[in-house]
């Protein structure tokens, strides 16, 4: 039997109709209420808001849960990896070996940049920022490939396989591209090797000494890029939804999400962790005295890595990438201050009753910072990492956006509390 809510306005009472999802989650459709009352929901920043239906992640912050499409995160982390993993955030199912081996061709085969592409880093200088540069760098694709966007829903998903696998391929080939242009290294072409490696090999690789690739570092990348895949209803996420809602491109999509990334609050989470640990360091302390000013509530000495804005529980993907980080720093055998520091305090913070009282455990944004230093990665570019990764759950977001025949541009309401009506003062009686 459906089940409705009852919303009592003074004299005024509405039925408004309940909604379940898949996993039990219950919402109150609230679609028609300005319609049929005058009224609107405020509720800042769409905190408690459900902007749209979706299948493909599933997130339980209260006890920890991930799932993609239905698979646990734990699942995905041990028996998978991230080629493997997008398909099945953007196409639904896992593939099948022959899906999965025209994928992979499909990357390779448009993991290269187009001269003319190539001449657009000559217009930004070497200190713009990196998020800034693939930015515009993404949202130019839809001027290389116009034919995979045309801002028609109907045509553009006609080609969408290809518009994905060339999106995937071309923001990691275009995020090593940036750090090589920031450093003025000479920009190297892609070979026929597995996606992570290749990325490692454009990064890393000089022109006559190709990057040795190490097993235990080229699984922890693609484990880092997995755990990043996707992640519900975000700030990028639903950026790019709203953006595709208007019936814009893929690229173009992708090209606001990356703007969204890159502010502090969400994609730079991990540029703090580090910038928390170099400024202990610089205070000549092994983490005791910052941990114990945190606990004291000094709001200079913020633990920055701990706890997360959903999760009310361990993040289960801190789990899976601390495994993974404890085995590239005992393979690369690296003697990092600043490591050290951080596992000073992964150990206070897992054993101190005051932040395990508030759940304050590692967050996934604590350990990815700490593998992409002992891997070289300089911390700018660490957001650029992020959205490598974040890109197969935001194409397939896009997508359903795309695909849904029944839906409508996102038009947020807003409550005003500016001035009341007031009449025009001419120029020559102001002041």
């Amino acid at each position: 039997m459906p089940k409705n809510a009852l919303l009592k306005i003074d004299e005024m009472e509405v039925t408004l109709p309940v909604m379940t999802g898949s996993e039990g989650e219950k919402a109150v459709d609230a679609r028609k209420l300005r319609q049929d009352t005058g009224y609107i929901f405020y509720d800042q920043g769409y905190g408690n808001t459900g902007s749209c239906e979706s299948t493909i992640t599933y997130l339980d912050g209260d006890n920890g849960i991930l799932r993609h499409r239905g698979y646990p995160i734990e699942q995905l982390a041990e028996h998978s990896e991230f080629v493997e993993t997008a398909y099945l955030i953007i196409h639904g199912e896992l593939p099948t070996p022959e899906q999965r081996k025209n994928f992979g061709q499909l990357l390779r085969q448009h993991a290269h940049i187009e001269t003319q592409m190539q001449k657009l880093f000559e217009g930004f200088p070497k200190e713009a920022p990196a998020m800034v540069m693939l930015s515009s760098l993404v949202g130019s694709l839809a001027a290389f490939y116009p034919q995979l966007a045309t801002n028609n829903f109907e045509r553009d998903l006609q080609q969408f396989d290809l518009a994905a696998a060339i999106a995937i391929s071309k923001i990691r080939t275009l995020g090593a591209l940036v750090y090589r242009h920031k450093h003025g290294l000479p920009f190297l072409h892609p070979k026929d090797v597995p996606f992570c490696d290749n990325f490692l090999h454009l990064m890393f690789s000089e022109p006559y000494q190709d990057y040795a690739a190490i097993p235990e570092v080229t699984r922890a990348l693609n484990l880092i890029l997995l755990m990043h895949a996707d992640h519900e209803q975000n700030c990028s996420t639903s950026t790019t939804r709203m953006v595709g809602s208007s019936g814009a491109n893929l690229f173009s999509s992708l090209s606001a999400a990356i703007g969204a990334l890159s502010g502090p609050l969400h994609g730079g989470a991990n540029v703090a962790v580090m910038q928390m640990l170099q400024s202990i360091h610089d205070e000549h302390d092994d983490g005791t005295r910052f941990i114990q000013a945190a606990k004291d509530g000094t709001k200079s000495h913020r633990l920055m890595g701990f706890g997360h804005a959903v999760y009310r529980n361990f993040d289960p993907r801190a789990k899976l990438v601390g495994k993974a980080c404890d085995i590239v720093l005992t393979k690369l055998g690296k003697s990092d201050p600043l490591l050290a520091i951080a596992k000073n305090l992964e150990q206070a913070a897992l054993k101190d009753d005051y932040f395990i009282s508030r759940k304050l455990y590692p967050n996934v944004d604590f350990y990815s910072g700490i593998i992409f230093r002992a891997l070289g990665i300089p911390t700018e570019m660490f957001t650029v990492m992020f959205a490598i990764g974040r890109s197969p759950g935001w194409i397939a977001n896009w997508k359903e956006v795309a695909s849904n025949s029944k839906g409508r541009i996102y038009r947020p309401r807003q409550l005003y509390v500016g001035p009341v009506k007031r009449d025009y003062v001419p120029m020559a009686k102001r002041g």
